[in-house]
């Protein structure tokens, strides 16, 4: 089943009691051909062998489970194991060895200014399974080939590994090399880092702990699983008690230097093609965050193009004005459907 997860070039294998192993192939989903419904024992049988005493004991008190392992030098599998129905299940993100370049996802050339950054904190957002790991290894693996840095990864688990490069790298897993997100964003500061990449940021604590690491002259690459740019600074601030939000939104406004949102879209090929919306933290953007003027937000990207940022529904025309997407897929991924009709006009 991984075999074929990998030949098919799936993005996940879903492993449920009752239902043939299936495939999400360019977002849709699609059973294994030949194979019977799947049994608890069977499950259970198939995941086990690769947990750890640790992971073991970790799933059998919560019930759930992140892990990732490697599969015979051809992928690398990120696992959510669960439970539903009294039955084990499991989740299986396929991690391919090679990190793509940043060219090859389809990533707007404006973001190489990204790598040059020597502080600051940058966000990459979406729903689920729309790149954002890949898109954060990608800007990572460039730094690694292109300076000369100190880079910390704390993640949960581990899903791409970086090879050699110019960079010293570390990357930290939960339950191996620490115990709690607290700890290892406190440790980070201790290590000498330059760049700090965060899996995900959680909850007021681990949002916390990155502004502060970007506020002490580090570079901070985080995700956050929001839809848009303004979504995003107001889910940082919300998170934190009405007292604290406006020190935080002077905070945010000091620190962030890229809001990075994405979506994929199914193509009228077969596949799926990049679109995003890009924030930078000008001035105006800065100001906007400090007033609690997040609603502007929106207007601001769009009529700020000629300094590289992008209004999502910007990208859906493009893409679909370039024949790659048709226009109802557009229509289904657009936030604002009324500015994608003045785009596509």
């Amino acid at each position: 089943m991984l075999d074929i997860t990998v030949q098919r070039k799936a993005s996940d294998l879903h492993l449920s009691v009752g239902y043939p192993p299936t495939l999400r192939v360019h977002g849709e989903l699609i059973s294994i051909a030949g194979e019977g419904s799947a049994t608890a024992e069977q499950i259970e049988s198939l995941i086990k062998p690769l947990l750890s005493e640790i992971q073991l004991r970790i799933y059998q008190q919560t019930l759930e489970l992140d892990f990732s392992f490697e599969f015979e030098r051809k992928a690398r599998f990120r696992v959510n194991l669960y439970r539903q129905r009294g039955n084990p299940a499991a989740a299986l993100r396929l991690i391919p060895f090679r990190i793509p370049l940043m060219e090859e996802l389809g990533l707007p050339e404006i973001l190489n200014k990204i790598i040059e950054l020597k502080q600051g904190f940058i966000l990459v957002t979406g729903p689920t399974g729309h790149g954002k790991s890949t898109t954060l290894a990608s800007f990572i693996d460039r730094i690694n080939q292109t300076r000369n840095v100190h880079i910390i990864t704390i993640e949960d688990p581990v899903e791409y590994v970086f090879g050699a490069g110019k960079s010293l790298i570390e990357q930290r897993e939960m339950y191996k090399d620490t115990r709690s997100w607290n700890n290892a964003l406190k440790s980070a500061l201790r290590e000498d880092p330059d760049v700090v990449l965060i899996g995900e940021m959680r909850d007021l604590e681990t949002i916390a702990s990155a502004m502060t690491i970007a506020e002490t002259g580090h570079l901070v690459f985080a995700t956050l699983h929001t839809n848009s740019a303004a979504q995003s600074i107001d889910r940082i601030i919300d998170v934190f008690p009405e007292l604290q939000q406006p020190q935080i939104r002077i905070q945010l406004a000091s620190t962030l230097e890229v809001v990075l949102s994405l979506r994929l879209i199914p193509t009228i090929e077969p596949g799926r093609v990049l679109a995003s919306e890009i924030l930078f933290a000008t001035p105006a953007a800065r100001n906007i965050i400090r007033e609690r003027k997040t609603h502007l937000m929106d207007n601001l990207i769009e009529t700020s193009a000629e300094l590289g940022m992008q209004i999502l529904e910007k990208s859906l025309a493009g893409l679909v004005k370039s024949g790659k997407i048709s226009q109802e897929m557009a229509s289904r991924f657009a936030l604002r459907p009324d500015l994608l009709e003045k785009f596509l006009r």
